[in-house]
């Protein structure tokens, strides 16, 4: 659905979207690239990554739960859009904290070969998580667009009504047909 919002509140809702493919594609990504080139002298670099991730998403999910009191309806709603998504992604990076941790305790406890738990932390570790990404960056990068537009899902405005909410109808492009 789309709303009658105005620019500032537009700009406001912009900023959950932003903030969450910043440390998609800046953190999980590039990060990842740059840090990886200095791991091999220095591996405690790479913990900047995950340190870096939880505090932004510790930052969405606190934020949004400020935003129920705090911001209009039109941005409080992203930042629910927002901080659902985030959770997501934290589930997944717990996973492979869990499966990395799994993965240790049989190397150093169990006396499982290096490569097998390479082959564990690779393939259903960072490969979902991967994956993940790469989904939640398309996701969110509609979501930047719909916030632009003005627009909410639908399972948003059912879990969070507002009866003041001035809804903009419009016809439906002819390509639906």
């Amino acid at each position: 659905m789309r709303f009658d919002v105005s620019r500032k509140e537009i700009r406001k809702a912009n900023v959950p979207h932003e903030i969450f493919l910043t440390n998609l594609i800046g953190n999980h990504i590039l990060m990842t690239v740059g840090a990886g080139g200095l791991a091999g002298t220095f591996p405690w670099i790479m913990a900047i990554i995950p340190l870096t991730s939880f505090s932004l998403l510790g930052y969405t999910l606190w934020r949004a739960r400020r935003s129920l009191t705090l911001d209009p309806w039109y941005v409080m709603c992203h930042w629910q859009v927002c901080a659902r998504r985030s959770r997501i992604f934290i589930a997944m990076l717990l996973m492979l904290l869990f499966i990395m941790t799994v993965g240790w305790l049989g190397y150093s406890y169990l006396g499982w070969m290096k490569e097998a738990v390479m082959a564990l932390i690779a393939g259903t570790g960072i490969l979902p998580v991967m994956v993940t990404v790469l989904v939640l960056i398309i996701i969110e990068s509609e979501a930047l667009y719909h916030a632009n537009q003005a627009r909410l899902p639908n399972w948003v405005v059912e879990r969070y009504p507002n009866p003041d909410a001035k809804v903009i109808h419009e016809e439906k492009p002819a390509y639906y047909d």
